[in-house]
């Protein structure tokens, strides 16, 4: 159940930041597409300094 408030608390986040930047819901394709490789970014940024932290404190 918590997986399902996470993702429509970040959908709602997602519909604000289009709303703000005028961009039209469904996104154009390769707006679409930039906003997926970004969301993969941030994903293994994140373990990336997961891990280095980790690393340097421990």
């Amino acid at each position: 159940m918590k997986t399902y408030l996470v993702s429509l608390a970040v959908g709602v986040l997602v519909g604000v930041i289009y709303s703000v930047l005028d961009v039209k819901s469904p996104a154009p394709p390769a707006v679409a597409l930039v906003g997926l490789l970004g969301m993969l970014a941030g994903e293994h940024l994140l373990a990336f300094a997961h891990s280095l932290a980790a690393r340097l404190l421990g």
